[in-house]
């Protein structure tokens, strides 16, 4: 799980179009990228085994991703992407 949002800030309109991009390149590259400005020690509670790709990218093989908008207003979305196999 990382944040395109650390990379690009607030793009208002673009912000969804543009996490959809990062998300489908994950997939066709398999290279995550960083979520910046987090400490490489953060304060996630112990239980918490999530990877949040801190501050370096890494190399995955991604099957399936999801990227989610959430804007002003309740103007939300949830798009699942998948490599097209035929």
């Amino acid at each position: 799980m990382n944040a395109t949002k650390s990379l690009i800030g607030h793009c208002i309109g673009a912000a969804g179009g543009l996490e959809a991009i990062s998300t489908i390149r994950a997939i066709t590259t398999g290279w995550l990228h960083p979520t910046i400005y987090q400490p490489i020690r953060n304060n996630l509670e112990p239980e918490v085994t999530i990877d949040t790709v801190p501050n370096v990218k890494k190399k995955h093989e991604v099957n399936v991703a999801i990227s989610n908008s959430f804007g002003f207003g309740g103007h939300n979305s949830v798009v699942v992407f998948a490599p097209f196999k035929p």
